[in-house]
């Protein structure tokens, strides 16, 4: 909840800082480009001020009020013709306006100001209204760049929320497709092992505080995740018969602070046990889970293959797709998977790099 609040005044303090910057150079450099004796005087100052409320005048009232009642809505000629009639006044008012002013202080009142032509006030006004013209298109930069700017921030905003319910609404799907294969191997468990289906309740309940509780978390602890996979491969080793071979291997460290997405893996392991094992042929399955000392997670399945037949599929290929989705939005450009069918054995790759994600994610979300 503090999050947006604090980017939003964040934006606001950005936008006044850009403001006073604006009007900083605009009124303090000219003096830079005086003789070093006129660095800085009053009276010219004093003079002043009629333009610079002048060009704050037509500045701001473009930037709040015609720039969005007006061209953003794309009414161009009423834009152009408004600016038009405030230009002219405004410069007749700036000039006045410094009349006016130096004839009540007329210490501020220029010595050749009495040697001029009658003419010479239009050249005034002229000068005025090319100053003017500039603090209108100086506005509509600045005005076109905020709104680039808030624009593109509601983007990465809309697809950041894109991104999260894509995630849930997969999640969503990951979980029954995951709880209904479990339970078909518990269903055929009771049937002929009544003790082993026992056991299998026990680690499907495992199973389910982890689906429950940390799979409710955008990430957990390798850690976790590697505990769940060993309850799953357990839950698993239950009902294989004895010409399967399942062999594991878990290198990461315990204290380790990696973190990982939730059941990104567990679709690639239901795949091995899907088509790794025959009734009657020797089979094998050999799953590796390995932490990288620079941030990557690897992740190494191969196993005997054993394609089902469109009749004795089930899932449709869900999982699999499930997990493309998922790696997609949660590491774009951050991981590697390839599969590879070779002398009747399936492999699966899946090296994800958790550390640049991480640091991926966080200039995103200064941005």
């Amino acid at each position: 909840m503090d999050q947006p609040f604090n980017q939003k005044k964040g934006s606001i303090w950005n936008n006044v800082f850009v403001h006073l910057l604006l009007w900083g150079v605009i009124f303090i450099l000219p003096y830079f480009f005086m003789d070093s004796e006129r660095i800085f005087t009053w009276k010219p100052f004093m003079r002043s001020i009629p333009e610079m409320l002048g060009f704050m005048l037509v500045f701001y009232l473009n930037f709040f009020v015609l720039i969005d009642q007006l061209l953003h809505k794309g009414k161009t000629r009423p834009f152009i013709f408004y600016n038009l009639l405030l230009i002219i006044v405004v410069s007749f008012l700036m000039h006045y306006s410094r009349e006016l002013l130096e004839y009540l202080l007329p210490e501020l009142r220029p010595r050749w100001r009495g040697r001029m032509p009658k003419f010479f006030p239009w050249l005034f006004i002229v000068r005025n209204s090319t100053s003017l013209f500039l603090m209108m298109g100086l506005s509509v930069a600045l005005k076109m760049t905020v709104r680039w700017f808030e624009v593109d921030s509601e983007r990465k905003e809309l697809a950041k929320a894109k991104s999260e319910a894509e995630l849930q609404n997969l999640k969503n799907q990951i979980n029954p497709h995951f709880l209904l294969n479990t339970l078909n191997n518990i269903y055929a468990l009771i049937e002929f092992n009544p003790p082993k289906a026992q056991q299998a309740v026990m680690d499907l309940s495992k199973l389910l505080r982890h689906l429950l509780y940390d799979n409710n978390q955008a990430f957990v602890s390798l850690s976790q995740e590697a505990d769940f996979m060993r309850n799953y491969i357990e839950l698993m080793r239950i009902r294989l018969a004895d010409n399967v071979t399942l062999t594991t291997d878990f290198f990461y460290s315990e204290t380790s602070t990696t973190k990982i997405s939730p059941l990104i893996f567990i679709s690639l392991m239901e795949n091995a046990f899907k088509h790794g094992i025959s009734g009657d042929k020797p089979s094998f399955i050999n799953v590796s889970l390995k932490e990288h000392p620079d941030g990557k997670v690897e992740f190494v399945s191969k196993n005997s293959y054993f394609p089902k037949t469109d009749y004795d599929k089930s899932g449709s290929g869900i999982g699999l797709e499930l997990v493309k989705k998922r790696l997609e939005l949660l590491y774009p450009n951050n991981y590697l998977w390839h599969t590879t069918i070779e002398d009747n054995v399936y492999s699966t790759v899946l090296v994800i790099d958790t550390k640049k994600q991480e640091d991926d994610t966080k200039l995103l979300d200064r941005g």
